[in-house]
């Protein structure tokens, strides 16, 4: 089984939870969205999309997160012989679906200082027209991408856009904190892969330096948020990379690559 993925990404950090908690071998190949990875010819021709992560298992390739995730629970399952609760499939299903609801784009993107948010737009329509020069057989889906860039431009500019993607995260947030109010974890009193797609979510809002105003001012998720980060997988997946100085870290190695390629024009 291989996953193509970024610890950038929201979804992949999802999908990563699920395998470390299911204990799936898998084999990682790492495509860095903000220098334009996902948009190499090799990998675009697969996924036009370009979104990560891609979960491929011989012929079977699923693009969508939730799906990678369900199938990623049916093998732990098959090589535990275990058996599944229905009803807690039929709760943790509705959860995920709520979680991933939730668009995180439009959210991160305008609470990145603005200077680097433009520059690292700037790079990334860069680095599709030189790929479109190069595989002028899939020009059109590239050019699609460019104008998903210019209209996401556009979105940010837009303050009914904006708030509408925070209530969104608000009324996720105020829901989570009331089940908290019952159980330890999201659908119940054990780790579930609801718990899997709503961590990261949490991860997001510290790395964005939110944590006192969305995390801090709900007790139980502020205190859900301290024992999560206390799991094995919290670290493989999130910790090693964003945790405390270690998302200087990472973030300088990107920022600095990225300055690098733009002077060298280099795309």
């Amino acid at each position: 089984m291989q996953l193509f993925h970024h610890p950038y990404s929201l979804d992949s950090q999802k999908v990563r939870l699920a395998l470390e908690e299911k204990g799936v071998d898998y084999t990682s190949h790492r495509l860095n969205p903000i220098t334009g990875k996902n948009m190499d010819p090799s990998f675009f021709r697969v996924n036009p999309s370009a979104k990560l992560p891609v979960f491929q298992n011989g012929s079977q390739i699923i693009f969508n997160t939730i799906e990678m995730i369900q199938y990623i629970e049916r093998i732990a399952n098959v090589s535990s012989s275990g058996d599944s609760n229905k009803v807690d499939d039929i709760e943790v299903n509705k959860w995920m679906k709520k979680i991933q609801g939730w668009n995180s784009n439009i959210f991160t993107m305008s609470h990145i200082p603005e200077k680097y948010r433009l520059f690292v737009s700037k790079f990334v329509r860069r680095v599709v027209i030189a790929r479109m020069a190069e595989s002028p057989d899939i020009a059109n889906a590239y050019h699609l991408k460019l104008k998903e860039a210019y209209e996401r431009e556009e979105q940010l500019k837009d303050s009914d856009v904006l708030n509408s993607s925070e209530e969104h995260l608000v009324e996720l947030l105020d829901e989570v904190e009331k089940q908290l109010s019952e159980k330890a974890y999201v659908v119940g009193d054990e780790y579930t892969m609801a718990d899997a797609m709503f961590i990261p979510v949490l991860a997001l809002i510290e790395l964005l330096e939110l944590e006192d105003k969305y995390i801090l001012v709900r007790p139980r998720i502020a205190e859900y948020w301290k024992v999560a980060k206390l799991r094995p997988s919290y670290n493989t997946v999130i910790g090693k990379y964003f945790s405390g100085w270690r998302k200087y870290r990472t973030l300088s190695k990107t920022w600095f690559f990225l300055r690098i390629r733009s002077i060298l024009r280099r795309y």
